[in-house]
């Protein structure tokens, strides 16, 4: 009898990731909705322990802000390491049937990151520079815009790479997007860890990098909108979008200004106002996804609208650890789930991930150092703004994750843009370093690296 209990438990305990709903046509079992919940617990713990060591070393070897890191860890529990040396254990963790539950979680990481970012949003930045900041934005938007237009023919004579049907003109302007975008989170962040908020190079950067990011946002906004949908999804989506922000310009900081009210008046963020505010948030960007751009914008969006001060800084208390701990790793992982490396297999599509990469470095790289320098900016200040412009980073893979959701690119050309962000990404601190930061903190331009503690 005991022996048939042990057997009992070893059957159940190997079963435990396996499904057990109901046969269907081609299988003999589906998943129940308990299975869904298994799976996604074990995927969390995987995650944040996956990308918190990665992100140490990262951090610790190679100097690396912690956000590198789980963008590499996403890779890492992907095919293209994971599933390549152990791919029973990757398939038995991350099956294809519970991604859809993986992706919803994805999506409230990133929108909710794009709130807060939102938030911090300090237009201040962008008055005291902003014809320089022009003139760099407008550089490092118009000749990604048209390095894209020379290779992209070239890359869709290539099988696989953009969606069958896809225009020349559809491809050139989201490839335009992905080589234009500039990670202004990352960018703000090491700015501000750097004390260069208040200068030259900072303003400038901050104030281009938000431009940039805004065109390409907006180009992607018409693809997506004219990719494949007829003028019926197009206009509803610009159309929308269009009257969507305008009513928040128009109305939205005196709809939101009493949430700044309450708090003012209660000393704390209660867990009414924190509600209101999140079901704002969920609102803003169901409208957005509902209409057919994307739900990170309405997110963003609304983060630029909602009151200032203390309000902004005790909430992003209460939401950035959940966001940035918890959430934001499923976004880095679902994206290293559709990254594939192994599929980058040959000399001729390494040529291509290599021409892409180069293309995109010297397209931003070298047109905002140039149009810094045609503004007045002395060499070493120029090489720094270059640098900045030049990472990626998770702006990158929220637009190349769009592109593949869509259907606008395949997964051979989105592994090849992961390979693209994670290495401009990589790039920006250690080169920002050694053009400007060593020089400049020697002179005391800058204020030393504050430690992790601080």
């Amino acid at each position: 009898m005991l022996h048939n209990a042990l057997d009992s438990f070893w059957r159940t305990a190997t079963t435990i990731l396996s499904p057990h709903g109901p046969a269907s046509t081609g299988a003999a079992a589906t998943y129940a909705p308990g299975d869904y919940s298994i799976h996604f617990f074990l995927q969390l713990a995987v995650i944040l322990f996956a990308c918190r060591l990665v992100g140490w070393l990262g951090q610790k070897f190679l100097a690396q802000p912690p956000v590198v890191g789980e963008m590499i860890a996403g890779v890492v529990l992907g095919p293209s390491l994971l599933g390549l040396v152990w791919p029973e254990l990757q398939g038995a963790i991350f099956p294809k049937e519970t991604r859809n539950v993986l992706y919803a979680g994805a999506q409230l990481g990133v929108a909710l990151y794009m709130f807060l970012v939102g938030l911090t949003l300090r237009l201040d930045h962008f008055e005291s520079k902003a014809r320089s900041a022009m003139a760099v934005s407008a550089s490092g938007v118009v000749v990604p815009f048209l390095i894209a237009m020379l290779i992209t023919p070239w890359l869709m004579t290539v099988p696989g790479l953009f969606a069958p049907g896809i225009s020349q003109a559809n491809a050139s302007l989201f490839m335009g997007a992905c080589i234009a975008l500039t990670a202004f989170p990352m960018l703000a962040r090491i700015i501000n860890e750097r004390g260069l908020a208040d200068s030259p190079l900072g303003t400038l950067s901050l104030a281009a990098g938000a431009f940039d990011d805004a065109a390409s946002w907006c180009v992607l906004a018409v693809v997506l909108a004219t990719f494949g949908g007829g003028s019926g999804v197009a206009i509803l989506a610009i159309g929308g979008a269009i009257l969507y922000v305008g009513f928040l310009l128009l109305f939205g900081r005196r709809i939101l200004a009493p949430l700044g009210r309450a708090f003012e008046a209660r000393g704390e963020m209660s867990t009414n106002i924190l509600a209101i505010t999140l079901m704002a948030f969920c609102v803003s960007a169901f409208i957005m996804d509902a209409i057919g751009v994307h739900g990170i914008f309405g997110g963003f969006i609304l983060g630029v609208f909602m009151p200032r001060g203390l309000f902004v800084t005790e909430l992003k208390k209460k939401v950035e650890p959940l966001a940035v701990v918890l959430l934001l790793p499923m976004f880095f992982t679902y994206s290293g789930l559709n990254t594939r490396m192994d599929m980058v297999n040959s000399a001729p599509l390494l040529l291509i991930a290599f021409a892409i990469l180069l293309a995109s470095i010297a397209a931003k790289f070298g047109a905002c150092y140039l149009a810094a320098r045609v503004c007045g900016e002395d060499n070493r200040t120029a090489l720094g703004i270059g640098a900045l412009m030049n990472s990626r980073g998770l702006m990158e893979l929220i637009i190349i994750n769009i592109g593949l959701q869509k259907g606008i690119i395949g997964p051979t050309l989105f592994s090849m843009l992961v390979l693209m962000a994670i290495v401009t990404t990589m790039m920006a601190s250690p080169l920002f370093e050694f053009v400007y930061g060593r020089k400049a903190r020697v002179m005391g331009e800058m204020e030393a690296l504050r430690s992790a503690a601080a």
